[in-house]
């Protein structure tokens, strides 16, 4: 299968952000003692989880706030998608929002999951995911009205981390459940 200009591109920034996700992952899994030492208590680790995934929310008020900020100042979109046909512009704002809540919604619940599901020593690979999420929204709304190349490397810098977390810890749970 040959793919065309468009494919190359986003095949090469989402490679590019898989990389950063299990350089910046993996070394903080392989090499727990390079940061401080998590809470204890899994209650104290799970509320640094949900201070952390504050940045994740964050991202997600923002993406409203542009949406509704520009409903606001314009005519044409004041009364809403339910009521309008909607500018190019509340299109591209609703697209970039409609992506970000989804991500925001599976973010914060993996980074619940390798919390309570990983062994503690392994906790700062929360704050790095919590981090590169806020990178990769940043870059995904920076580079959305560039096309598919352009924002590609965001969403994959905002997803990738998510997809890690989520499977380590679900094969440290079921590794646990068999051993």
């Amino acid at each position: 299968m040959s793919l065309d200009g468009k494919q190359r591109g986003v095949l090469r920034n989402m490679l590019a952000a898989l990389a950063i996700t299990i350089i910046t992952l993996g070394a903080l899994v392989l090499w727990p003692q390079a940061l401080p030492a998590p809470p204890a208590s899994l209650a104290d680790r799970l509320a640094l989880t949900l201070q952390w995934d504050s940045l994740v929310l964050l991202c997600l008020v923002l993406s409203i706030g542009l949406l509704a900020r520009h409903r606001f100042f314009t005519p044409a979109d004041i009364d809403g998608s339910g009521l309008t046909a909607g500018t190019g512009r509340a299109h591209v704002l609703q697209a970039m929002l409609q992506n970000t809540l989804e991500q925001a919604v599976i973010a914060v619940l993996a980074h619940l999951l390798w919390t309570a599901a990983t062994d503690p020593a392994w906790y700062g690979a929360v704050p790095a995911a919590a981090l590169m999420f806020v990178a990769g929204r940043v870059l995904f709304v920076a580079g959305y009205a560039g096309g598919a190349p352009a924002r590609a490397f965001g969403f994959a810098l905002t997803f990738y981390p998510t997809v890690f977390l989520t499977l380590v810890a679900i094969g440290s749970i079921l590794f646990r459940a068999l051993h």
